[in-house]
């Protein structure tokens, strides 16, 4: 086992690491400790610089899981463990339009994170879409079924999409969420207060179950959320939260991002 300054003048020949300080890299040295890496030689840091987060995580570890990770903020002294990541990237969050909050999981831990998403009139050419955070390819598709299955028209519209807090979400458990960004932007309405969002699109409209249902929705309950939106056939609800089951896109759309017309018809 090497000694501790020995890990750290090995981690400053790392090209990964070589801008860090020296109390990141007593955290790095620390993690690699934890989950039974060489120092330095199979971790992966995450996270663009100016922002505030960084994960580190197992690319490879051959005594346990690589889904195990460290959230740290990056702050004048150095990266610190960040103990309640959720409460920290909520934020003072408000449900305004255009934004879904979804209990992602990042690794085996679920996070609360918010999806902001601004549909903006087209002045001029092709209609612009961009995503920080997320695929753009997904984006794509996600826009490509709001038109098609839930009749919502971005054709004259610019979408841009953001995951706050500089983190980048991979998983189609964020398709439901930011559908329905999109489509409360451009009517300018608010999902229902106090909501998280969980659901992957097919290409037909469907709205698929995603895996740790479980875990997602009880880190949610624990953070004094009280409804969640979710594919049909969900696990039980935690003491606290109410689950709303939908089937379809035009169906989420319609009940909690209607149309004005729809609006109307329903008063």
């Amino acid at each position: 086992m090497l000694r501790k300054n020995a890990k750290i003048e090995l981690l400053k020949r790392v090209p990964l690491f070589e801008r860090c300080s020296k109390s990141e890299l007593q955290h790095i040295a620390r993690l690699a400790d934890e989950v039974n890496l060489p120092a330095g030689r199979e971790l992966m840091r995450e996270g663009e610089r100016g922002q505030e987060f960084r994960i580190l995580r197992a690319a490879k570890n051959r005594f346990g899981s690589t889904e195990e990770i460290g959230i740290f903020a990056m702050g004048e002294d150095g990266m610190s463990e960040v103990r309640d990541p959720s409460a920290v990237l909520l934020g003072d969050h408000r449900s305004v339009p255009g934004t879904a909050v979804l209990p992602a999981m990042e690794g085996s831990r679920p996070l609360l994170v918010e999806l902001q998403a601004l549909a903006a009139s087209l002045q001029y050419g092709l209609p612009r879409r961009a995503a920080n955070g997320l695929d753009p390819n997904r984006l794509h598709m996600i826009i490509a079924v709001l038109e098609k299955r839930a009749k919502v028209d971005l054709k004259a519209s610019d979408v841009y999409v953001n995951v706050a807090g500089g983190l980048r979400i991979q998983e189609p458990a964020a398709d439901l969420p930011v559908a329905l960004a999109i489509a409360g932007s451009l009517r300018e309405r608010a999902l229902p207060a106090e909501t998280v969002v969980i659901g992957e699109l097919g290409l037909a409209g469907e709205v698929r179950r995603v895996g740790r249902m479980e875990r997602r929705l009880q880190e949610a309950a624990r953070r004094g959320f009280v409804h969640a939106i979710v594919p049909r056939g969900s696990v039980t609800a935690p003491p606290g939260l109410e689950l709303i089951e939908v089937g379809e896109l035009a169906e989420a759309v319609e009940r909690f991002v209607p149309g004005r017309e729809a609006a109307r018809a329903a008063s």
